[in-house]
C-alpha cells in the first residue's frame, strides 16, 4: 500500500464549466485532483505544499494543466541526499501527458527539510478528467552522498543524477583548489570568468525530427561529412570514426564508432556534438547516445552511437546556421557497476570546451550563490564539502 497525500487541485466540474464559458483558466480549488505518491519505505516524506499560481484550461478536447507547485520534503534516511527526480503524470498515452522534475546539487542531511519546485505544463484529454486525480507525482529516484540510490529508476534518473554528482564533485574540487592556491581574490576571478562564459556562451536552437525531415530537399544537396574528434587521455571510451549527412543547416543520421579502451565493461556512453558554422563559430549542438539500450561493451570491443533523426540548427532568435564542420567528444561513460566517468576540468579547459559547454548544475549553483550573497558566502559553502 502506497502512501498518498493529496495536493489541492481543480475540481473537474469547474473545469468543464470553464470550457463551456470560453476556455478560461481556472484556479485550483481544494479537491483531490493531484496526488503525491511516496512508497512506505521512501527516504523522503512530504511536509508541506503550496500550489501557487497553478491553473488548468480546457483547450479543444484536452486540458492544459500549468503546475507551479512548491513542495517541502524531509530527508528521513540516515544518509545525505544529493539529488531527487520526480515523475509527473497526467496521462500516459497522449504526447505532453508526462514529464519529470530533477533537482541535483542538493546537500540535505538526515532530518533536514528542503524545497522542490514543479513548474511545467501537462496535457490531459478532457473526457478523462471527470474522475480521479488530474496529476500524479511519483518518486523516480533519490541519490545519496555515497552514490547509493533509491527508487524504481523508470527514467534512468540514477545515471543522470550520478553524472551530475560526478560533475559537481569535479567543479567543487576545482573552485576549492583555486581558493587554496590563489586565495579569495583568485576564487573571485575564477567565478567572474565563469559568469562571463555563461553570459557569452553561443546558443543554438535545435529542432529534432525522427528519420528524414520533410524539409531535407529544400535544405540543398546532401553530402556526407566526417566528424573530427577531441580525445581525452583518460577517457574509457575512444571515438574512432564518425560521419553525418549534411544539407544546409540540417544534419541527419549521425553515426560514431567507438572502442572501450578501459579494463571494465561499459553499459552507456554519450558523444557530445559541436557544430561549427561557416564563419568558424562553434556551438554545442546535441549529444549522441549509445545506440544499444542493453549495451555491455567489453574491454577492447567496439560499438556505435547513432541516431535515426534529422537535426536542424538555427541561432536563437532566428537565422539558419549553415554547417561548416562537426566535432565530437566523449561527454560521459557509465560502467556496468554503475560508476561513471566525466571529463576533468583540465581536459575541458585544454580543449577549449568550457567556451561552448553549458556549466554543470553545481557550477551554476555556486556562481549564483556568489552573485546573490558574495564571495564570503561562496567560500563558506565550499568548506561544507
Amino acid at each position: 500500500m502506497r502512501n498518498r497525500i493529496a495536493i489541492p487541485a481543480l475540481a473537474c466540474a469547474a473545469l468543464l464549466a470553464g470550457g463551456a464559458a470560453g476556455a478560461r483558466a481556472q484556479a485550483l480549488d481544494p479537491a483531490n485532483s493531484i496526488s503525491v505518491n511516496f512508497p512506505p519505505d521512501s527516504p523522503l516524506t512530504l511536509v508541506a505544499r503550496d500550489l501557487g499560481e497553478s491553473r488548468a484550461t480546457p483547450r479543444g478536447g484536452a486540458m492544459a494543466i500549468d503546475l507551479h507547485v512548491s513542495l517541502s520534503l524531509r530527508n528521513v534516511s540516515q544518509n545525505r541526499v544529493r539529488g531527487v527526480t520526480l515523475l509527473v503524470l497526467a496521462q500516459d498515452v497522449t504526447p505532453g501527458g508526462k514529464a519529470s522534475v530533477a533537482t541535483p546539487s542538493l546537500n540535505v542531511g538526515p532530518g533536514e527539510t528542503f524545497p522542490l519546485r514543479i513548474d511545467l505544463r501537462l496535457l490531459r484529454p478532457l473526457a478523462a478528467s471527470t474522475a480521479g486525480h488530474l496529476v500524479r507525482v511519483d518518486l523516480d529516484g533519490v541519490l545519496f552522498q555515497d552514490l547509493s540510490f533509491y527508487g524504481p529508476n523508470l527514467l534512468n534518473s540514477r545515471r543522470a543524477m550520478t553524472v551530475w554528482e560526478a560533475e559537481a564533485e569535479r567543479d567543487r574540487r576545482h573552485f576549492k583548489s583555486v581558493l587554496a592556491a590563489s586565495g579569495p581574490s583568485g576564487l573571485q576571478r575564477e567565478v567572474l570568468d565563469s559568469l562571463s562564459r555563461q553570459a557569452s556562451r553561443p546558443r543554438l536552437d535545435v529542432q529534432v525530427s525522427r528519420g528524414r525531415s520533410t524539409s531535407s530537399a529544400a535544405a540543398g544537396p546532401e553530402q556526407v561529412a566526417q566528424f573530427s574528434f577531441l580525445k581525452f587521455p583518460d577517457s574509457p571510451v575512444e571515438p574512432l570514426d564518425g560521419a553525418v549527412r549534411i544539407a544546409g543547416n540540417e544534419a541527419r543520421a549521425p553515426r560514431i564508432q567507438v572502442r572501450n579502451r578501459s579494463s571494465k565493461p561499459v553499459s552507456y556512453f554519450e558523444i557530445g556534438w559541436i557544430v561549427k558554422d561557416a564563419q568558424g563559430k562553434e556551438y554545442l549542438a546535441a549529444s549522441v547516445p549509445a545506440s544499444d539500450p542493453d549495451l555491455r561493451l567489453a574491454p577492447g570491443r567496439e560499438s556505435q552511437a547513432l541516431q535515426d533523426a534529422s537535426l536542424r540548427f538555427s541561432r536563437s532568435g532566428g537565422g539558419a546556421v549553415a554547417i561548416g564542420g562537426m566535432t565530437g567528444f566523449v561527454s560521459q561513460v557509465e560502467y556496468t557497476d554503475g560508476k561513471v566517468w566525466v571529463p576533468n576540468r583540465s581536459e575541458l579547459g585544454s580543449a577549449q570546451l568550457l567556451r561552448v559547454l553549458a556549466p554543470s548544475p553545481e557550477e551554476q549553483r555556486l556562481t549564483d550563490l556568489y552573485r546573490r550573497k558574495g564571495l564570503a558566502a561562496l567560500a563558506e559553502e565550499l568548506k561544507k564539502y
